[in-house]
């Protein structure tokens, strides 16, 4: 059993990618960590007199040194190089600068793969009972381990740190698309929606009353201008290498727009009770954003619509928004993207959000939110 533990950690390790995100090339910090290096190797060879091999010694920390240069994108060739001295020239006395593979090793856990990880363990294990074969004493094999483990320590911190921060931006990415595809979605649905119902209705009428017609045409082209706009809008602030002005938030407000004589007869009504402006920014946005979705799927998808009602409701607690349509239901199908962000919506500000048939005949939409909610 503890066999066999430890294979599948040894598995699990080896197949492990290398850190995230990816490692700079070069910071000018490793050019000055050459530059201390050598410095203190060269004074060492000259300052101290307890080394039997000065010149040797100083020309074997320099023969190395350039490591540092590649620590991070190939962590385990440059740690073996770097070790090479201590395995196979210098089995004796070292120069305290030669401490810089530390470095080498903290690369090693902070950037290396699994599989570099596992094989610089053995690497520096041998280094390590080499020292001790070779005479090093047992106080400076033990000192020796204990800066080499708070290195190793050091380096899988850094790590794991940096890969929670990259795994947060990550998931922040995913929101902010989600928040995109939602907000082209009602943008160009509900436009599309009245240009497919104003052509429709077109097409109905252009025989016998070309006026009708023309009136059609006019709205299909007022319709398409304000898509066209709204979408360069959304894509202006998507180019990070322009400022772009956002237009504002959807809110309360832009419901009352909805109310009025759609292009295929059906009456739409809009009753705000409370006062909206105490709601947040996102709240408002959200619910002006489901109303709209809401009265978009009432007209396009539900057969004999005569009348939608649209009713906000804001207290101090919460905004209760109410959207019922009399038209027949459509045949059973999965829930578009639409209803699916609309969920997404309500859900993201601690709130709720239903769709179904009513009691009464129709469909409705029942969206419950927070005054102030999770993602306000």
């Amino acid at each position: 059993m503890y066999p066999d533990a430890v294979t599948g950690v040894l598995r699990s390790v080896w197949s492990a990618p290398r850190a995230v995100p990816p490692p700079p090339r070069r910071v000018w910090r490793d050019g000055v960590l050459l530059a201390v290096v050598a410095l203190a190797a060269v004074s060492e060879g000259i300052l101290r007199t307890d080394l039997p091999h000065p010149l040797l010694s100083v020309v074997a920390v320099l023969a190395v040194l350039p490591t540092v240069l590649w620590r991070r994108a190939h962590p385990l060739w440059m740690l073996t190089i770097a070790l090479a001295p201590v395995d196979l020239v210098l089995p004796t006395s070292l120069l305290y600068a030669g401490t810089f593979v530390l470095v080498m090793v903290y690369a090693l856990f902070r950037w290396g793969s699994g599989r570099d990880l596992i094989v610089g363990s053995a690497v520096i294990l041998v280094t390590l009972a080499l020292t001790l074969v070779r005479g090093g004493g047992l106080d400076e094999v033990v000192g020796g381990t204990t800066l080499l483990l708070a290195t190793v320590l050091l380096g899988v911190l850094v790590r794991s740190r940096a890969g929670a921060r990259h795994r947060l931006l990550d998931q922040a990415r995913l929101r902010e698309r989600e928040q995109l595809a939602r907000d082209l979605h009602d943008t160009v649905a509900h436009h599309m929606s009245a240009i497919a119902i104003r052509a429709q209705a077109g097409l109905a009428v252009a025989e016998h009353d070309p006026r009708a017609a023309r009136d059609a045409l006019q709205v299909i082209e007022a319709e398409a201008g304000r898509t066209l706009r709204e979408l360069r809008s959304i894509v202006r602030v998507l180019r990070q290498d322009e400022t772009a002005e956002r237009a504002p938030s959807p809110g309360i407000g832009d419901i009352v727009n909805l109310a009025g004589r759609a292009p295929g007869g059906a009456a739409v009504t809009v009753t705000i009770d409370g006062d909206p402006g105490i709601l947040p920014p996102p709240v408002a946005a959200a619910v002006s954003r489901i109303a709209q979705e809401s009265v978009t799927n009432a007209l396009r998808h539900a057969h004999d619509v005569s009348r939608v009602d649209v009713s906000v409701d804001v207290d101090d607690r919460a905004v209760r928004l109410r959207v019922t349509n009399d038209g027949r239901l459509p045949l059973a199908s999965t829930p578009g993207f639409g209803i699916i962000g609309m969920m997404e919506r309500a859900a993201l500000l601690g709130g709720s959000c239903t769709s179904g048939p009513s009691p009464e005949g129709g469909w409705r939409v029942s969206a419950d939110l927070p005054r102030t909610g999770w993602a306000t």
